[in-house]
């Protein structure tokens, strides 16, 4: 008997839940299935990290044995090349696909890395994609040293060097399909056997009635104890945590049918319930099914591709041109001027790089490059222009990620989101307590219908619908203004702009289209050399009338520029084989006092100390501008900030009207303190600004909207870019972010009324077990579709279109 007792023992591995051969592996009263696991186990407990297991028992993924030589091709210089996003002297950053993950301890250690190694800055989980974003002091850290932590804990990355850019395609989930299938094939079954107590046939033969009983209740096995598992799985999970989640009552009601039912058919008291129970089964996989089916159909996936037009300028046969960053390719000449970001990984031609990587690393710290070294997509050039040829593609997914950079991230969690969240953490409370009180009322009347009632409340009532409606509304919202050339930075910004009731403008390169405006320089006539100068220093700045100056002198040569310098709002200075330029301001050249006071605006030039003229720019207002202005006049307070002379004041004026305020030599800190005096009143602040000279009024004000025509300027100061072209349309974007909110409340109003609806027929026993849980993801499926269908009909009703630019 006790060898019997003893063999029957089994020993569960404390770190992934397998079975141990024998208990020969084991740390104090932890037994472990491999030396792989122990070795876990005790870096977990090393680094204080053992609360890993106490987001679910037996959380780990038992570990491939690691042999040094295996991964020894991750120290050859040309796959860390391929491998890697970014790596300066310092940090180096790269994504990885990891497989394993599977439940929220997974997140949870994956994000704790820096606890296992100290040379680990940061590690971030993108669950849904299964992806891992490792930042590393690659001195301290080799990339080989890095997967073997991966893998020795369990998270082995999959690393393909053939389709490191690629896509991995979504496989379906076929353990899914097996399960409806199973539920199905016994639903079907049940439902045969069950016919003679369908139609009330008398079965005399005790011995046929008894055998039908016991099929089906073999057959309902499989369903409970498989197709039915992730429901059971998902309760016990958010139990352990303390929280009672949507799969907390589906459970429930499947466990009382299958209880009950088993109870009658063991002592021969009725026939039980197995049909409802495997068909409640079946309807709910196939509800998942659908629900999967129908997000992926309508998934916000963001690429920029479709969503970015961002240009560069790349030079061909001596000639400058803009092309979409799409279009971008591995040996492609790009200019990049001061201030703009490298989109691609390139080695540096010509010109001085001081690369400020803060958009990628967060930390400021701008570094020198030379001819022939490598600078990475993200860095952002401070000095002046730089010639680079490309040997990366773009990286959409990457850039993506840079601006959604937490780092220069102001919204919180939305109004919504937090709504939803509250709901639903008392939602299943209250309908449990609805089904105990329904249950307990018709147990008075009739044990069958009180099991009926009592499992139809659990199915019927859903706050998925409720969780979904602010995600599909403002994710379809997004996408619709996207294609209108309005590119959000987050969902959230919608909520924020529907809050507005004060707009600031700046007024070149904004109100104004500095393409179409006509130059005439005023003073001493430029020889051939003097123009080449002029042009050399602004083809180093992404001012609008910077660029439209270059434009505007027809020479192709052009010069190095050394020492150059930008102050926003002032001007721009550098020194060209010994001639020192400066362009800007009276005050920046140097000249004691502008005698043209009412001329318009004036970019002035002075060449190694003395002012040698002006070029004055007749500024040509965007098409529509005036419309604009009047009918945003009807429902916000209207400001302008503008670092020009109040020469066009009174054309101004009748775009703005009297009510309006119109701020004139603004600095860049000028307009900051503006913006935070107006929000100090408590008014909701949207700046529409060149994401220049406005970098600072742009980030401190509630939306701040970069407005540019070729897009260049990818900036983490505002919270959307805006197409020139585009700007005649803000009234109907502003309107629409107000149509989107009311979208929400709508999709909120009918997910209360279903469930209102369908618990009053639960609680009369009017709906059986089946058809509840049928209607639970109709529910669903049905708010997603109404909010998607309106968030097309309210964009079309303001005239933006939802098809594809």
């Amino acid at each position: 008997m006790n060898e019997i007792s003893n063999t029957s023992i089994k020993l569960s591995c404390y770190h992934c839940g397998q079975d141990c051969p024998d208990d020969s592996i084991q740390i104090e009263d932890k037994n472990f299935c491999c030396n792989g696991c122990k070795t876990v186990y005790e870096i977990l407990n090393q680094n204080q990290l053992c609360s890993y297991y106490n987001f679910e028992n037996n959380p780990g993924i038992s570990p491939a044995s690691v042999s040094d030589k295996r991964y020894d091709y991750l120290d050859e210089p040309d796959v860390i090349e391929k491998l890697t996003d970014f790596r300066d002297d310092k940090y180096a950053s790269l994504t990885f696909y990891i497989p394993q993950m599977h439940c929220s301890s997974c997140i949870w250690l994956l994000e704790n890395l820096y606890k296992l190694n100290s040379a680990i800055v940061l590690s971030k989980v993108n669950f849904v994609r299964k992806e891992l974003n490792v930042r590393y002091l690659h001195e301290k850290l080799s990339l080989k040293e890095l997967v073997k932590l991966l893998a020795s804990i369990g998270y082995e990355p999959q690393i393909s060097l053939d389709s490191v850019e690629s896509k991995k395609e979504k496989h379906p989930n076929r353990q899914l399909y097996y399960k409806i299938g199973i539920a199905g094939f016994a639903f079907g079954n049940i439902m045969l056997f069950s016919f003679p107590e369908y139609f009330s046939i008398d079965i005399t033969e005790t011995f046929l009635k008894k055998f039908f009983s016991y099929l089906n209740l073999i057959l309902a096995l499989p369903v409970f104890f498989y197709s039915a598992s992730d429901y059971f799985i998902s309760a016990f999970k958010g139990l352990r945590k303390k929280v009672i989640n949507i799969d907390v009552p589906i459970s429930l009601g499947i466990l009382v049918l299958f209880i009950r039912s088993a109870y009658e058919i063991l002592f021969s008291v009725g026939p039980g319930y197995f049909d409802s129970m495997t068909g409640l089964v079946f309807f709910l996989l196939i509800g998942k099914i659908l629900q999967e089916k129908t997000y992926d159909a309508l998934n916000f996936e963001r690429d920029y591709k479709a969503y970015f037009p961002l240009s560069v300028t790349i030079k061909q046969n001596e000639n400058e041109k803009s092309i979409p960053i799409s279009k971008l390719m591995i040996g492609n000449r790009i200019l990049v001027r001061k201030n703009e970001i490298i989109p691609a990984d390139s080695i540096l031609i010509n010109g001085e790089g001081i690369i400020d990587y803060s958009f990628v690393t967060g930390e400021s710290h701008p570094v020198s490059k030379v001819s022939g070294e490598m600078i990475f997509a993200g860095g952002r050039q401070l000095g002046s222009a730089i010639e680079l040829e490309v040997i990366k593609e773009v990286s959409q997914s990457y850039l993506t990620r840079l601006w959604n950079n937490d780092t220069f991230n102001k919204a919180g969690e939305s109004y919504f989101t937090r709504f939803s969240n509250t709901v639903s953490k008392y939602f299943t409370i209250i309908v449990l307590l609805i089904a105990i009180g329904a249950g307990s009322y018709w147990l008075t009347v009739d044990l069958k219908t009180a099991l009926h009632v009592f499992t139809s409340v659990l199915i019927v009532a859903c706050p998925c619908a409720l969780a979904l409606s602010t995600p599909f509304t403002l994710g379809n919202a997004m996408r619709i203004l996207g294609r209108n050339k309005f590119y959000l930075k987050n969902s959230s910004v919608i909520e924020e702009m529907a809050k507005v009731n004060e707009i600031v403008f700046d007024k070149t390169g904004t109100i104004t289209e500095s393409g179409k405006a006509d130059i005439i320089f005023h003073g001493k006539v430029l020889t051939a050399f003097e123009q080449k100068l002029v042009k050399s220093l602004v083809r180093n700045s992404t001012h609008p009338l910077s660029k439209r100056i270059y434009d505007s002198i027809d020479l192709n040569e052009v010069f190095l520029v050394t020492k150059l310098e930008e102050k926003p709002g002032f001007g721009i200075s550098g020194v060209i084989y010994g001639n020192e330029l400066k362009l800007g301001s009276a005050k920046f050249v140097g000249e004691e006092k502008d005698i043209d006071e009412n001329l318009q605006t004036k970019i002035h030039l002075s060449i190694n100390g003395q002012v040698v003229g002006k070029f004055i720019i007749a500024n040509s207002y965007r098409e529509g501008i005036s419309d604009v202005i009047k009918k945003l006049s009807l429902d916000y307070h209207l400001s302008l900030l503008s670092g020009d002379n109040e020469g066009e004041k009174s054309t101004l004026e009748n775009f703005f009207g009297k009510n309006s305020k119109l701020n004139f030599h603004q600095s860049p800190e000028d307009k900051l303190i503006y913006v935070k005096e107006q929000q100090q009143k408590g008014k909701k602040v949207l700046m529409l600004g060149d994401g220049l000279n406005d970098a600072g009024a742009l980030s401190q004000s509630d939306v701040g909207i970069a407005v540019t025509n070729d897009i260049s300027n990818f900036s983490p100061a505002c919270d959307a870019i805006l197409h020139g072209s585009e700007l005649k349309k803000i009234p109907q974007f502003l309107a629409y972010s107000k149509d989107s909110i009311k979208i929400i409340y709508a999709s909120f109003v009918i997910s209360f009324l279903y469930n209102l609806i369908g618990l009053s027929f639960a609680v009369e026993a009017m709906l059986s077990p089946i058809l509840a849980a049928i209607l639970m993801p109709v529910s669903s499926i049905s708010v997603v579709l109404f909010a998607t269908v309106m968030t097309n009909i309210f964009g079309k009703k303001r005239g933006l279109s939802s098809k594809l630019l």
